[in-house]
């Protein structure tokens, strides 16, 4: 059963293509370079029409809650990579499916990060006609610097508090900035430098200091990966997880 490459989780699931870029970490987009770029699959940009994905493709979940239902174990699935979980363009009734195949699927920990974290409450308000948030769900955050965690890191706590996240999380990458966190910071850290064509230098005293404060705020601390993908050194080779043992279904 393939895994993806990306190394803090162990699937990625995209049950829709496509993304409007909404700051300076996503200048350089990965995903708008393979699936718009390279692959013509779907415009980007507001406005733009998004690509739901397969029925095929839609029951992968499925094999990997059962795999790890037999395992005896509960594997993480980052949604989206290919785009937004609380984009506004995305078609709602597209949300509300993909939650129903987290709901059947209790052994997947489904990782929702997303640049929109101010959209989750409301498209997971049953009054206003949206499905809960699965309880099986994690809640992300994307910040590329001091101004973007100072804007959306309390967002990401209350929703991940109001609608029963697992957990939260902050995706720094890429790191464009030294961040200090405190004691609202989420509460799994991942860091990492840009790669691609005109990849961003991030200066990896940055990344010591994040990893620090991470361990000050006993927060379990994932370094991804440097500036283009270049050797980690050795003092950042932290890859810590969540404590996912406890977590119920």
């Amino acid at each position: 059963m393939a895994k993806t490459k990306i190394e803090w989780c162990d699937f990625t699931f995209n049950p829709w293509l496509g993304c409007t870029k909404v700051g300076p970490p996503c200048d350089n987009c990965y995903a708008e370079s393979m699936m718009d770029t390279r692959y013509g699959r779907v415009r980007w940009g507001a406005g733009e029409d998004r690509v739901r994905t397969s029925k095929d493709y839609w029951r992968q979940p499925f094999k990997w809650d059962r795999a790890a239902a037999i395992a005896g174990r509960r594997d993480t699935v980052f949604c989206l990579s290919l785009g937004d979980i609380w984009d506004n363009e995305v078609d709602p009734l597209w949300r509300r499916d993909a939650f129903r195949i987290m709901d059947v699927t209790p052994n997947l920990i489904y990782l929702l990060l997303s640049k929109r974290i101010g959209n989750a409450e409301q498209m997971c308000n049953p009054s206003a006609g949206n499905p809960l948030l699965p309880r099986n769900a994690a809640l992300g955050s994307t910040f590329g610097d001091q101004e973007e965690y100072d804007r959306d890191q309390l967002k990401l706590k209350q929703a991940g508090e109001v609608l029963g996240a697992l957990f939260t999380f902050a995706s720094i990458e890429p790191m464009l900035g030294p961040i200090i966190l405190d004691g609202n910071a989420p509460g799994w850290i991942i860091c990492g430098g840009e790669s691609g064509r005109g990849a961003r230098e991030m200066d990896p005293q940055w990344a010591r200091d994040l990893r620090d404060a991470s361990f000050r705020l006993g927060r379990p601390f994932f370094m991804k990966q440097m500036t283009a993908k270049k050797p980690i050194p050795s003092d950042l080779m932290v890859r810590q997880f969540p404590h996912l043992s406890g977590v119920q279904a």
